[in-house]
């Protein structure tokens, strides 16, 4: 009755949390949302008897007048899908994009091709979409190996997703890694640029992928609203592409998933963006701190609201003892760790328990 392939899924896993302690494991926020948008969302929570716009109308033609500016591609609401975060689209392009391999006709399942260490949703993704997942080694410097996933392309790729800031190295590739790659891509193959962190990005060689639109009709574009807009828990993302690309994703969504509350709250943030993004601007400061106090061996690139520690097989130990001191970080087992990056106050509490668990030690 239940698909085989599902017993060997892995449940994605939350970070953890320490109501008494301070959690930086899930890339989130200290502010709340500023109050207009507190009023927008509690406007349309009186309206909860109603279903939401289906077609998301309000907020896609609001994000295209935000980003037509921006992109190199002439945007309208056409060009806008959104999802429940941008991991429920991304989602969305697998399913659009790959046929598994379990069908009638006996063929193969179209792969999914992306770098790893990256974001931990993309081989589950694949394997409910029944398509088969290719994963690429970073480079010894943890940043996406371009070339060679370039060179993992076959005839049977249908979709490549790149994490750029990557999640949960926190490093970026630059424009001209990214057009060379992209010029090396076939048509056919659709890319898909995940930008989660964009807003924290201060390196300049870094692209902006919505600049690349109009060169590569094949790339599309995945920003969020759940970090640096603070909307984590209602669950906003959308993405940019061409229109043939954007219809395919709002065939495979879930009706009415895009719930009146976060529509209304993500116009409210858009409008007050300039208010939201300067908030960026403080927790790159305090990255800096983190970065500054680390020992050398540890301290990379770091473009993200984290910081990432490779760790490997002492990840554990070191996410046990700082939450010891009631301070929660994710672990990946044998790998390393991500710090979210906050606040000045919370950066204090986070260099403190460094000093006591005894970093330095941990770098040796």
């Amino acid at each position: 009755m239940i698909r085989p392939a599902l017993s060997a899924l892995p449940s994605y896993a939350q970070g953890s949390d320490d109501p008494q302690g301070l959690k930086l494991s899930s890339n989130e926020i200290t502010q709340g949302p500023l109050p207009g948008v507190v009023e927008a969302a509690a406007h349309a929570l009186a309206k909860a008897n109603r279903y939401p716009d289906m077609a998301v109308t309000g907020l896609r033609t609001a994000i295209a007048q935000w980003h037509g500016i921006d992109s190199s591609l002439p945007i309208t609401a056409e060009n806008v899908a959104v999802g429940a975060g941008s991991s429920a689209l991304i989602q969305q392009a697998v399913l659009a994009c790959c046929r598994g391999g379990d069908g009638i006709d006996g063929s193969a399942p179209d792969e999914v091709v992306y770098p790893w260490r990256s974001f931990e949703a993309y081989p589950i993704f694949a394997q409910v979409a029944g398509a088969t997942a290719v994963e690429v080694p970073l480079t010894p410097e943890l940043r996406n190996d371009l070339p060679a996933i370039a060179a993992a392309i076959t005839e049977r790729t249908r979709l490549i997703i790149v994490c750029n800031p990557n999640n949960p190295t926190a490093t970026t590739v630059t424009r001209n890694e990214l057009e060379t790659f992209l010029d090396s891509v076939p048509q056919d193959v659709q890319v898909l640029l995940d930008e989660a962190y964009f807003e924290y990005v201060r390196n300049e060689k870094s692209p902006d992928g919505l600049s690349l639109l109009a060169a590569y009709p094949n790339l599309a574009v995945a920003r969020t609203f759940s970090k640096a807009y603070g909307l984590a828990g209602l669950r906003v993302g959308y993405v940019i592409g061409r229109p043939e690309f954007i219809d395919a994703l709002n065939k495979v969504c879930i009706p009415f998933s895009n719930n009146a509350v976060a529509q209304a709250a993500a116009i409210a943030s858009i409008d007050a963006r300039r208010e939201l993004l300067a908030r960026t601007d403080e927790t790159v400061v305090q990255r800096g701190r983190v970065l500054d106090r680390l020992p050398e061996s540890l301290q990379g690139q770091a473009e993200a609201n984290f910081v990432w520690l490779p760790l490997g097989d002492r990840a554990r130990e070191f996410a046990d003892a700082m939450a010891e001191r009631h301070i929660v970080v994710r672990c990946f087992d044998g790998d390393g760790v991500r710090i979210t990056i906050t606040d000045e106050a919370e950066t204090d509490s986070l260099l403190t328990a460094l000093d006591v668990v005894g970093i330095d030690d941990f770098a040796q």
